[in-house]
């Protein structure tokens, strides 16, 4: 067994590439399936915005523009 990154031959170095790509696809996976949770979670309990009458701000000062 090849206890140290720099003594390691092909085979340990191939091992550790597939066991971080393996970690990274379930990482991905999960962080999918919650985003994916979250997202119809949130479309169902969306609250519809209603406009209602115009309002007019304004006031007694003048604003110069330039």
């Amino acid at each position: 067994m090849n206890h140290s990154i720099y003594s390691a031959d092909r085979a340990t170095h191939s091992k550790i590439v597939i066991v971080a790509l393996l970690v990274a696809a379930v990482v991905a996976g999960i962080a999918v399936s919650f985003h994916a949770d979250t997202r119809t979670a949130a479309v169902e309990r969306a609250a519809v915005f209603k406009p209602g009458k115009p309002v007019v701000l304004g006031g007694s000062a003048a604003v110069a523009v330039r």
